[in-house]
């Protein structure tokens, strides 16, 4: 059951999203506004 959290983990991760928003071409701030938004709304909720 560990291992899906960590896959869980990593692949919800705001930094990881970030990441994946900017391989898609999106600018540098609108990333880290969406990844901070992401993070702020889901991101804690679901893997607090």
């Amino acid at each position: 059951m560990t291992g899906i959290r960590n896959r869980l983990q990593h692949r919800l991760n705001p930094l990881h999203l970030y990441c994946r928003l900017r391989t898609l071409g999106m600018t540098h701030g609108t990333a880290v506004i969406l990844s901070r938004c992401y993070e702020r709304a889901l991101y804690r909720l679901v893997l607090a």
